[in-house]
């Protein structure tokens, strides 16, 4: 026989608190959280590639950079009644408010350093053409301004102004067709990639002992309710065993295949759509240093919410640089380092149908994606001149941006097979497992999806822990849009930790 490997078994089996799966931006979260709240917890982290941060959370693969529902139009809804819907803008806005605050107590308490390797201060837009559009966004100005969180913002379908705000957008166009644009100046880029590593390098100082290239294979409960895990060595194919009390799958795409492995009831009826996603790259410091935003427009008709067409100043090793996209594409693997087998092997008798039911629902999204992948890069170029009129091709460079998987499950309101746009923990009932799947808001989001994970899975420990989460994220608990004095201290208090002091508007 061929292609056998031989596998060295090793018996010896090493028990822990904490088992991480996926050295990525969630990981890293809870790892450092649970490092915070009980420093003498033994963590151990399992990644399969050679460095943190590498897949979904690195840089160039992860669109979301600053979700703060400032400029994403997806997440404000026209009601049939005319009337903007903002809850979801509200509980985006409130979640990255908690992040903000987390990375806030890592600065101050000397657990990270230089706040501006991963994030900085940059003005976030939301740009419209068109009579319709323009009518829509001044509603949803007027609903949003009146609301604390989006304390700031501002509206323009003034050429003048928008020249002012966005001159490599507005030069060159010659249409009269109706323009507007929002600008709020208190958005950030936060670079996750950079965010990632620096958590694993202050991770290692406290003795959290994390084992790259190394591949969770299998995973099963035992007999005391603890989780043993399969772990091989991706180099040498030894395998050992190790078990934990507690088990995170924070392992992008790849968190699916081993939730399934896990047979916990609550990991049944799921299945995952993956969706890949390239970018323009803009490779002329001339036409780069002309913007300075993250502008969003509005997603096509029949797009998916996570291809909302972006133009994106981003900081990424310490060097400005402009990306437009995403193009939504197809490719069956669950990681971009994963198998092409990944989207056949989830189908499970279990899921099956949730799946299939799914697939009809979505045909529309199946054949936009097909459009999407066949497009050639002059017709990418036509879809950025909408953005930039006198964009050139010899300018712009497409790269692949990372595998998002969305989740499928049956739900009340959309029935069997209904994608979710979104980021969802499954945990079992005895709070031992959890796993994280689906894409955005993801990153931007972290700390508040950490919480619910400590909070489903280690109820019993809350009452002890919550002085001491409350000192690392001052509003846990608590409304910031209903308490608007505690949202100004913490916009002070984080700007002033993490350099992003707003800068004074230039009033012409």
């Amino acid at each position: 026989m061929y292609g056998v490997r031989k596998v060295n078994m090793s018996n010896s089996e090493t028990k822990t608190e904490v088992i991480l799966i996926g050295a990525g931006i969630m990981s890293a979260t809870l790892g450092t959280f649970l490092k915070e709240l009980v420093p003498e917890w033994e963590i151990k982290v399992f990644e399969k590639l050679e460095d943190a941060g590498a897949e979904s959370s690195n840089e160039w693969n992860n669109a979301g950079t600053g979700h703060a529902a400032l400029c994403e139009l997806n997440y404000t809804t026209e009601k049939p009644d005319g009337s903007i819907d903002i809850s979801k803008a509200i509980k985006i806005n409130e979640q990255f408010q908690l992040s903000t605050q987390f990375w806030s107590y890592l600065v101050n308490s000397k657990l990270i350093k230089n706040p501006q390797d991963f994030i900085m201060p940059l003005p976030h837009m939301s740009m419209v053409l068109g009579d319709e559009n323009v009518a829509f966004l001044k509603k949803r100005f007027e609903a949003l301004s009146k609301n604390p969180l989006f304390k700031g913002m501002e509206f323009s379908e003034d050429p003048a102004k928008l020249m002012e705000w966005i001159p490599l957008i507005m030069q060159d166009r010659l249409s009269n067709e109706a323009i507007a644009a929002t600008k709020i100046d208190s958005g950030t880029d936060v670079n996750f990639g950079a965010l990632t590593r620096m958590l694993f390098d202050h991770l290692k100082t406290k003795n959290v002992d994390i084992k790259y290239k190394h591949s969770v294979d299998n995973l099963k409960v035992t007999s005391d309710g603890s989780w043993e895990l399969k772990v091989r060595n991706v180099d040498s194919g030894s395998v050992e065993r190790h078990t934990a009390k507690f088990v995170f799958i924070g392992g992008g795409g790849g968190s699916l295949h081993l939730l399934q492995k896990s047979g916990i009831p609550e990991g049944k009826h799921i299945g995952g759509f993956p969706v890949s996603g390239f970018f323009m790259v803009c490779n002329n410091p001339e036409v780069i240093e002309q913007h300075q935003a993250k502008v969003y427009g509005k997603a096509k008709v029949g797009a998916p919410p996570m291809s909302v067409p972006h133009l994106d100043t981003r900081y990424i090793d310490s060097e400005k640089s402009l990306l437009f996209g995403p193009f939504a594409g197809f490719s069956p693997k669950f990681l971009k380092t994963g198998s092409m087998f990944d989207l056949i092997t989830s189908v499970k008798p279990d899921n099956v149908l949730t799946m299939l039911a799914a697939g009809a629902k979505e045909m529309s999204l199946t054949k936009y994606l097909i459009q999407q992948v066949m497009l050639s890069k002059e017709q990418r170029m036509e879809e950025l001149r909408e953005f930039i009129p006198n964009a050139k091709s010899e300018d712009w460079d497409l790269v692949v941006a990372g595998q998002r998987v969305q989740v499928i499950k049956d739900t009340a309101e959309g029935g069997k097979g209904t994608l979710q746009f979104g980021t969802e923990v499954v945990s079992s009932a005895d709070g031992s497992i959890a796993a994280l799947l689906g894409a955005s808001p993801g990153a931007s989001t972290a700390v508040h999806v950490m919480i619910e994970v400590i909070k489903k899975c280690f109820p019993q420990h809350l009452k002890e822990w919550e002085p001491k989460i409350k000192e690392m994220i001052p509003s846990y608990g608590v409304s910031l849009m209903e308490n608007p004095e505690l949202l100004q201290e913490i916009h002070a208090s984080t700007a002033a930790a993490l350099g992003l002091k707003e800068k004074e508007l230039a009033h012409s």
